[in-house]
């Protein structure tokens, strides 16, 4: 088969995604098939894993990747209907119930702790679900450092990290399309992008070396670390105008494709997993699909 039949003969959670963006299909066919992600294959199995009191595997941060932080991540990486009354349920269970520990201030779910790298990802999820946060735009806005990003570690550090700034990127930028945009916000996405595309996406601009040579392998779910891939995809999905400054990252995607048009899972991060999606090493299609929409947007 091809690669677009290839990769609809798979989870709802891909095929929605393929056909809204590699073919296509009316909207009324990928909402359709969109709405099937939340009661069958992955997103209706991590639903059923919710607890009774709204966490899942017990706790907001551990274990990783099973927790309720990357859990509820992973269901908005899915593209799950955020509308669908069995996402409604779980997702406003963990709004009203869930708690950051007290070292963190005890906050609500939605408003977040004290990490960048963490609230970046709170921040995305609540804009997605419906529980967009004033309170975590206001403190991630105001915690940018002075060359552009955001790190968790602050202080001591005074430098931004690639993971924690595509973080912050995501969120903003669902923010931005689930509430609208501000000044602030705005000029916090300019700053990090461009801390981003100083470095070409991979490299640290004291001394032009690849900053972690894992940025160059390709991973999914992708949790808080960074990639290329996830870098790249940000910016498709920001509408950016692709310029030179991708030009090596794009490169890099390219020459991963193997003879049947595909890219394999080529990383996975290590720790307790719900279920395996697809194996290491093996052809992947979230990779594929997300290469072939990133190659779309920056060679249309």
């Amino acid at each position: 088969m091809d690669v677009t039949e290839w990769l609809l003969d798979s989870d709802p959670a891909i095929r929605w995604q393929v056909l809204r963006d590699l073919t296509d299909a009316s909207p009324d066919v990928v909402a359709a098939e969109r709405a099937r992600v939340a009661t069958e294959g992955w997103g209706a199995a991590l639903l059923a894993e919710q607890d009774p009191e709204g966490t899942w595997d017990g706790d907001v941060f551990f274990p990783p990747w099973t927790s309720t932080l990357n859990t509820v991540q992973l269901l908005h990486d899915l593209g799950i209907d955020p509308q669908s009354p069995e996402t409604r349920r779980a997702i406003d269970l963990v709004a009203r119930n869930v708690h950051w520990q007290e070292e963190f201030g005890s906050n609500l779910y939605f408003d977040g702790e004290v990490e960048a790298c963490i609230n970046g990802r709170v921040f995305a999820a609540g804009a997605y679900f419906g529980h967009p946060s004033t309170v975590l735009r206001d403190r991630l806005v105001g915690e940018r450092l002075a060359d552009g990003g955001w790190n968790c570690y602050v202080p001591p550090s005074e430098r931004s990290s690639f993971n924690s700034t595509i973080c912050v990127l995501e969120g903003l930028l669902e923010y931005e399309t689930a509430v609208g945009a501000t000044a602030e916000t705005t000029e916090a996405r300019r700053t990090g992008e461009q801390y981003l595309l100083d470095r070409g996406l991979l490299r640290r601009l004291s001394t032009g070396e690849i900053v972690d040579e894992d940025w160059t392998k390709l991973s999914f779910p992708v949790y808080y670390s960074y990639d290329v891939l996830r870098g790249l995809e940000y910016f498709r999905a920001a509408g950016a105008e692709p310029d030179d400054r991708f030009a090596e990252a794009i490169a890099l995607i390219e020459g991963k494709r193997d003879a049947d048009g595909r890219w394999a899972l080529e990383h996975t991060h290590e720790g307790k997993q719900w279920f395996e999606m697809e194996p290491e090493g093996e052809p992947s299609r979230w990779i594929t699909l997300r290469a072939l929409r990133v190659l779309a947007w920056y060679h249309a």
